[in-house]
């Protein structure tokens, strides 16, 4: 009996030691090797936000230090390599690593004012509701500075969508340097009910919150702190990739879409079909189409949605068609929202999306032979405007953002907005607006509509000292007294702009008014007499000396 037991522990430890079979450094070094020859040789596309230089010192550095790294540290380290690439499709999954990484169990969100604790399991939903101060005595500011490097962020939209709970996992903490040592608990600064107190959270192996469309799975052991007496409309009918409903006070048709892909119930052709039927024999003054939590799939399904929209002139109106967006919005959903950019008169509200508006999407899974770990690299660049109008997202035009207290009471703060939208005065496309005026000769209206705007919170979706000064530079010896005229409207509006002053100096170098260019570049120097524009300013000030 003694002599079965023996050879049942023998045989347990063999079987074990063969099913956790540790990867050697040298193993680990030779996979790095491996994934820096395949994007190099392979994927050199994906060197758009980093530079190939860039990208090959820093795995040459990661190389070095691998020898005396712990096993964690390195997988967390090539989670650092994939996240120099930006694009969120391009990732890997500690899930799918040979070590076991583990997490606290609760969800961290931003709301408007901080990172709460939106939701964790039953044991511990006394801390739900509780602000996070602090991870381990290191600020969460600083926690995120850190952490943020290993998601493979679009925006800081995604790294709060898809990024945050990243920090509630001790070896990545650990790898990060937020703790000295690996940690099988977490210890938490939190404030609650005016109150600061410290909390300590063991680890577990469940890696990532039983989610569905960003809430919490109501059939798990995890809660959440929302009032469940009613059920806001972007939470209804989950069993369900869309549905719409009409809302007689607003005679708005409200729809909530958080897949693009096929219902099992509906196609989505079949389902935009009868909501514009609906619409078109109802007493309807808007649509609400809600995109907040659709993190994309199929792209090639949004031209039902698209080819609705622009042939019903009842809703392709301004102030009639709004779609609402947020930090879920991602993938063949960022597809859809440009599409309705460029072809309807959508007004955007909520949070801004969390996919660079040209991005690349669809990925291949790619095996590093030694250790087994898969990453996935993309290899599809998504091109629905032109590369000009690329940006880090869509911003939206009202921009709104949910508090804490908004979410437990059910308060769509977001949808109200759109409900409550007056659209007299309202410009939707204020550049094309200026320009159009400009082209007509109205400068003091260009010079009064600019300035007006450029200071209304309406108008926060345009980065108008950006769009002042592009529009300039592109006139800037081609039509001098243009750009004269747009570079003194925008430091009317942005009189500390460094840019703009330098911008403004240098028409004025152009046109030969050389004492105007001085006063400009004294200016720009007071704001500051360091970086490139003062650079540029002090060599303009000696040429106008010596002149």
């Amino acid at each position: 009996m003694v002599k079965k037991i023996f050879l049942l522990i023998l045989f347990s430890v063999g079987f074990f030691s063969f099913s956790q079979e540790v990867i050697s450094k040298t193993d680990w070094q030779e996979d790095l090797r491996y994934l820096q020859k395949t994007v190099n040789t392979q994927y050199p596309f994906l060197f758009k936000k980093i530079s190939a230089t860039t990208f090959n010192e820093t795995v040459d550095s990661f190389h070095k230090a691998i020898p005396a790294m712990e096993e964690h540290e390195i997988v967390v380290g090539f989670s650092r390599i994939i996240g120099l690439f930006q694009y969120g499709h391009t990732r890997m999954s500690y899930s799918d690593s040979s070590i076991q990484f583990h997490s606290i169990p609760v969800e961290f969100y931003r709301f408007k004012k901080g990172i709460y604790i939106k939701a964790a399991q039953k044991e511990h939903q006394l801390l739900i509701g509780a602000k996070v101060i602090a991870i381990e005595d290191v600020t969460i500011d600083k926690v995120i500075k850190a952490v943020y490097p290993t998601v493979p962020v679009e925006n800081a939209l995604f790294f709060d969508a898809y990024g945050l709970n990243h920090m509630t996992i001790p070896e990545v903490l650990h790898a990060q340097g937020i703790t000295a040592e690996l940690k099988k608990s977490l210890r938490l600064l939190l404030e609650k009910d005016g109150k600061q107190s410290e909390y300590t959270i063991k680890a577990t192996t469940e890696l990532w919150p039983p989610m569905h469309y960003g809430e919490v799975k109501p059939d798990s052991d995890w809660v959440n702190g929302r009032n469940k007496s009613e059920t806001p409309l972007y939470l209804k009918n989950f069993d369900k990739i869309y549905y719409y409903e009409y809302l007689p006070d607003s005679k708005t048709v409200y729809v909530r879409h958080s897949r693009i892909q096929n219902d099992k119930t509906e196609n989505v052709n079949d389902f935009y079909n009868r909501v514009f039927k609906f619409i078109d024999s109802n007493d309807v003054e808007k649509l609400v189409i809600d995109v907040r939590l659709n993190g994309g799939g199929n792209n090639f399904l949004n031209k039902p949605i698209i080819k609705g929209i622009i042939s019903n002139s009842k809703i392709n109106q301004p102030g009639k068609f709004f779609v609402i967006t947020g930090r879920r919005t991602f993938s063949a959903c960022q597809n859809l929202i440009n599409e309705l950019d460029n072809y309807t008169d959508v007004l955007f509200v909520g949070e801004p999306s969390s996919e660079n508006i040209n991005f690349y999407g669809d990925n291949k899974r790619v095996v590093l032979p030694k250790s087994g770990l898969p990453v996935y690299l993309s290899f599809a660049w998504w091109q629905d405007k032109s590369q000009w109008e690329n940006a880090d997202y869509i911003k939206p035009h009202y921009p709104i953002e949910m508090t804490y207290d908004n979410y437990i009471s059910n308060e769509d703060v977001v949808l109200d907005a759109a409900l409550n939208f007056e659209s007299i005065n309202f410009v939707m496309k204020p550049m094309e607006y200026l320009t159009e005026l400009f082209e007509q000769g109205r400068f003091d209206e260009v010079t009064k509509e600019g300035v007006r705007m450029a200071n209304d919170p309406a108008y926060s979706f345009i980065d108008f000292e950006r769009e002042f000064n592009s529009v300039g530079s592109i006139m800037m010896g081609n039509n001098n007294e243009g750009a004269l005229l747009v570079f003194k409207l925008a430091v009317k509006v942005f009189p500390e702009s460094q840019n703009t002053w330098g911008n403004l100096a240098q028409t004025q170098w152009e046109m030969g008014d050389f004492e105007n260019a001085k006063v400009s570049c004294k200016k720009v120097l007071s704001i500051s007499d360091k970086g490139g524009a003062a650079f540029a300013a002090k060599r303009m000030l000696k040429k106008i000396v010596n002149k």
